[in-house]
C-alpha cells in the first residue's frame, strides 16, 4: 500500500497498478506527460529534458513508473512533477557523488528537489546524466 500511495503522489492523474485505475488518461509519452501541467511548470520540464537529452543524446525516452524515463543501457534518470518542485531521481549514487554540488537542494537517497521557483541547475543536471550512462556502460 505504501508503493501505491508512493507512486500516486508522483503523478495522481497518471497512474494506474494492476486493476486499480485512475480516470484520467495515463501518459504514453514524455510529450503527454509534460502537457498536462500548467504552462509555467511545462516550460520548466521542457528546459530540464533538454538538459537530460544534451547529456544523453542517444538515450530513448519512455514514461517508467509513471515518470519520464531517459534509458540507456538502463534507467539513466527519471524526473516527476509534484505541487512547488520537480522531482529527480538519479539513483542513489549519484546522488552520493554530487552531494556537494547539492548542498542547496532537498535530496534524499535517490532523490532531488528542483524547487519550481528557482532556476535549475543545468550543468550539474547533464554532469549527473553523463555519470550514469558512465555507470550504465561499466555494469552492462
Amino acid at each position: 500500500m505504501i508503493l501505491i500511495e508512493c507512486l500516486v503522489s508522483l503523478h495522481p492523474k497518471h497512474f494506474h497498478f494492476n486493476n486499480m485505475t485512475t480516470d484520467k488518461k495515463i501518459p504514453t509519452s514524455i510529450d503527454e506527460y509534460i502537457a498536462d501541467f500548467p504552462a509555467d511548470v511545462q516550460k520548466i520540464m521542457i528546459e530540464l529534458r533538454q538538459a537530460i537529452q544534451k547529456g544523453a543524446p542517444e538515450a530513448t525516452e519512455k514514461i517508467s513508473w509513471g515518470m519520464p524515463t531517459f534509458y540507456l543501457k538502463g534507467n539513466l534518470i527519471h524526473f516527476a512533477g509534484h505541487k512547488k518542485h520537480i522531482g529527480l531521481y538519479p539513483g542513489a549514487e549519484a546522488i552520493e557523488v554530487f552531494s556537494k554540488d547539492m548542498e542547496a537542494y532537498k535530496t534524499s537517497k535517490g532523490a532531488m528537489q528542483l524547487p519550481l521557483d528557482k532556476p535549475l541547475p543545468l550543468k550539474l543536471i547533464t554532469k549527473i546524466v553523463k555519470f550514469n550512462i558512465e555507470r550504465n556502460l561499466k555494469s552492462k
